[in-house]
């Protein structure tokens, strides 16, 4: 007779922010296109909220995560899996506890002024899991987000891990560092991952326990975008991208991106700029850069459509 599984590690807490708190919108930067395989959401059901899950790879072993926002504010947070206990440890910090918006002075723009009291709830997230952030940043390099959405949704599903706990069907936890370094070349292609972002998600990989160690050194900085760049393949973009979720980091911009100078152009100027220009247009605030760009995005502002879009590139083999 086969002995029973030992049953799933199941912990829970109820987080009460101590100011307004959009839960979705202040998770939003972790969700990597609607087909994301580590992320579903559940619908509102017999009158009740609806629902978050999502899966985490910690220090611990992976966890499924389900959250969901009550009328007063307060967050159910439920988790199950043998990394439950560290990722309800951080969920406070994940929903922005410790980031302090009050010193942030938006008296010189009304549309940022008008953009952040209609979102007040909207908080910079910290997961401290970062190889887990930097990988899905390391798709994105130089190609379209439709393009590295894809691929990475691809390689989840065929090399992660079915969620731990009651989650919805075809929930995954993304591979872990071992596994990354395991995919042949050839799975690589198909998903349509050039040699240069493959051989530079390895080399995080190979790294993957010290880079995650940087979320101990506080919320990001020159000195931790330092540290990240030394994983060859990765650069200043790559580094902030990483930052902005895994810490939490309220100042890093992520320079060199192809659309991201000219929303902010846009928004703040009326007119396209480029990397120099929006440095130059976020300088008033800096300390605060991130929590500006925030604003800008999760108000659904968008820049006028014309001019030049990126070609998206087929590198599968055929």
């Amino acid at each position: 007779m086969l002995a029973a599984e030992p049953p799933v590690r199941t912990v829970s807490t109820v987080y009460r922010p101590a100011d307004d708190l959009d839960l979705a919108r202040t998770l939003g930067p972790l969700r990597r296109g609607a087909g994301d395989p580590t992320e579903v959401s559940e619908p509102a059901s017999a009158g009740g909220p609806p629902a978050l899950w999502r899966t985490f790879r910690t220090p611990e072993g992976c966890a499924t995560l389900r959250l969901r926002q009550r009328a007063d504010g307060s967050v159910d947070a439920r988790a199950w899996g043998s990394g439950a206990e560290w990722i309800i440890d951080g969920v406070p910090e994940m929903l922005g506890s410790g980031d302090d918006w009050s010193g942030l002075d938006l008296s010189s723009s009304p549309f940022l002024r008008d953009a952040h009291r209609r979102m007040r709830g909207v908080r910079l997230l910290r997961t401290r899991l970062v190889f887990e952030a930097m990988v899905p940043a390391i798709f994105e390099q130089k190609v379209t987000v439709i393009e590295a959405h894809r691929a990475y949704r691809q390689l989840v599903r065929k090399h992660g891990e079915p969620a731990p706990g009651p989650a919805p069907a075809g929930l995954m936890v993304a591979p872990s560092p071992e596994r990354w370094r395991l995919v042949p070349s050839w799975e690589w292609h198909r998903a349509g991952v050039d040699p240069r972002r493959s051989r530079t998600v390895i080399a995080a990989a190979s790294v993957a326990s010290g880079l995650d160690r940087t979320a101990g050194l506080g919320r990001g900085g020159d000195g931790v975008a330092e540290k990240l760049c030394t994983v060859p393949g990765v650069g200043v973009w790559t580094a902030a991208e990483t930052m902005q979720r895994a810490h939490g980091d309220p100042d890093t911009v992520s320079v060199g991106d192809f659309h991201l100078h000219d929303i902010v152009g846009w928004a703040l100027a009326g007119r396209p700029v480029d990397d120099d220009g929006m440095l130059e247009l976020l300088e008033p605030w800096r300390g605060s850069r991130q929590r500006i760009m925030r604003i800008i995005l999760a108000s659904g502002f968008r820049k006028p459509r014309f001019g030049p879009r990126m070609t998206i590139q087929d590198h599968r083999w055929h």
